[in-house]
């Protein structure tokens, strides 16, 4: 194999099974996890068995689905920009039109618009079937700004991404309006489980959540996130399942809730920007297939349901890790007790323990 077509191997495991239920699916499943850190898969696994004595498991709701790409046009004035931004507007049937020839997948579900100065930004959004979409979304969108450009006068090109997508990159606008997947995760862990298994309370758990995830957050200056390490689950599961490894920068933008109800944990993370894919680069790998495959993920279904099931399974996956981590927060000693043990001799780290 020469150099230009060398591959890095992670090392990888499956942890679980984890219980899902909710719009898009229900299932019980493992998940895989490509991770140098090794104590994440007894965390994440901890979590599952977590799941998987809670009656409903993880109730994952998706939300939203949409990919972005944000063209750049320069006007003459700001008064040309706001003209051609209604233009834009009133046009958005022939510019659906014009998607459907790019793509047999691509749909323009909406446009949104800023103004500054004499730029306008222009935000399309699309549903792109299985497919993350972000090739198919910025083919679309030069589309249509080629055609706007003929079209409408007084702009000139600026750029095909104006960075009001925003791909890659931690802003408030993917939270506020979306980009990729959106799903809420909800888990109810019975009392005696949180004590026997989490080794904690509910009350501890809410009371670290409120003081770290979003006190501390705050008070960091976070962007739109209020959680642990939502990073180090999206990282295992994109690498694990061909996905684009960096849009775990928005991906990991998410928001932690937690509440004490009689002893009983209501525990739920939202994660308003997972941009996942079944299909399209990165997934004609033979490790990639095949876990895809495994997680139910290849079957014959109509355009976007594989890709919706993925999402959903990579939410749960990341709320498993984050109710570990932040059960073994609420211990003095336990966290860094795990790091040591786990990663002087990983070869006897057991998965779900």
């Amino acid at each position: 194999m020469t150099e230009a077509h060398a591959i890095a191997g992670v090392p990888m495991r499956w942890v679980g099974p984890l219980r899902i239920s909710g719009n898009v699916a229900t299932t019980e499943t493992h998940v895989p996890l490509a991770t140098y850190e090794s104590p994440l898969w007894p965390s994440v696994g901890r979590g599952a068995k977590v799941s998987m004595l809670a009656e409903q498991g993880i109730v994952a709701t998706l939300v939203d689905e949409r990919m972005t790409r944000s063209v750049l046009v320069e006007a003459s004035d700001a008064q040309a920009a706001l003209t051609a931004a209604r233009t834009i507007d009133a046009r958005i049937g022939e510019l659906r039109e014009l998607v459907r020839t790019s793509s047999r997948f691509a749909e323009l579900i909406g446009i949104r618009h800023e103004i500054n100065a004499n730029l306008l930004f222009v935000r399309f959004e699309f549903s792109t079937g299985d497919a993350s979409g972000h090739n198919m979304a910025t083919l679309a969108s030069d589309l249509l700004l080629g055609h706007l450009l003929e079209t409408i006068p007084d702009i000139s090109y600026g750029s095909i991404s104006g960075n009001y997508c925003t791909d890659k990159k931690a802003t408030a606008i993917n939270g506020i309006l979306g980009r990729g997947k959106n799903v809420v995760t909800e888990l109810l862990v019975p009392r005696a489980v949180v004590e026997d298994v989490l080794h904690t309370t509910a009350a501890k758990i809410a009371e670290l959540n409120l003081r770290k995830n979003l006190l501390g957050t705050l008070l960091a200056g976070g962007v739109r996130s209020a959680n642990a390490h939502f990073a180090n689950m999206l990282l295992g599961f994109y690498l694990a399942t061909g996905q684009d490894a960096a849009n775990i920068v928005e991906g990991s933008q998410g928001v932690v809730m937690t509440e004490d109800r009689d002893g009983d944990l209501y525990f739920a993370c939202t994660l308003p920007n997972l941009i996942v894919g079944t299909v399209g680069n990165g997934k004609g790998l033979s490790f990639v297939d095949t876990n895809l495959a495994r997680l139910g993920c290849r079957a014959d279904r109509a355009p976007g349901e594989n890709a919706r099931r993925l999402a959903v399974i990579a939410a749960a996956t990341v709320l498993c890790g984050e109710l570990s981590l932040l059960a073994a927060q609420t211990n003095p000693g336990e966290l860094m007790r795990a790091h040591v043990q786990l990663e002087r001799d990983n070869t006897t780290a057991k998965v779900g323990v």
